[in-house]
């Protein structure tokens, strides 16, 4: 059984955000984790969320216990703090579950 996330973004930054998705791509496989479906959105009909949303995705882990691991990782935090912060405006967890 995995654990996944649905995820919405205000993305400000393509390029930048792209060199944070390379980045921790290795440590979200070392960490059981992928991606499952990823969206960039164009038009949104109605959102809670006070900031808008323009890229959408589900990631998943092999457990809630890895899923937790990996946004504590030092490496994570830090190829966060380089890319992530510099690149995304907002962020919006519209749930999660385990499949």
């Amino acid at each position: 059984m995995t654990h996944e996330l649905m995820v919405g973004l205000h993305v400000t930054d393509d390029a930048l955000y792209h060199d944070y998705r390379t980045a921790m791509a290795p440590l979200l496989a070392a960490h059981g984790g992928g991606f499952r479906y990823d969206f960039t959105i164009a038009k949104v009909l109605k959102s809670a969320s006070e900031h808008p949303i323009n890229r959408v995705f589900a990631i998943y882990f092999a457990s809630k216990e890895h899923m937790d691991r990996f946004f504590a990782h030092p490496d994570y935090l830090a190829i966060k703090a380089k890319f992530f912060a510099r690149s995304v405006a907002g962020t919006t967890i519209f749930g999660g579950y385990e499949r």
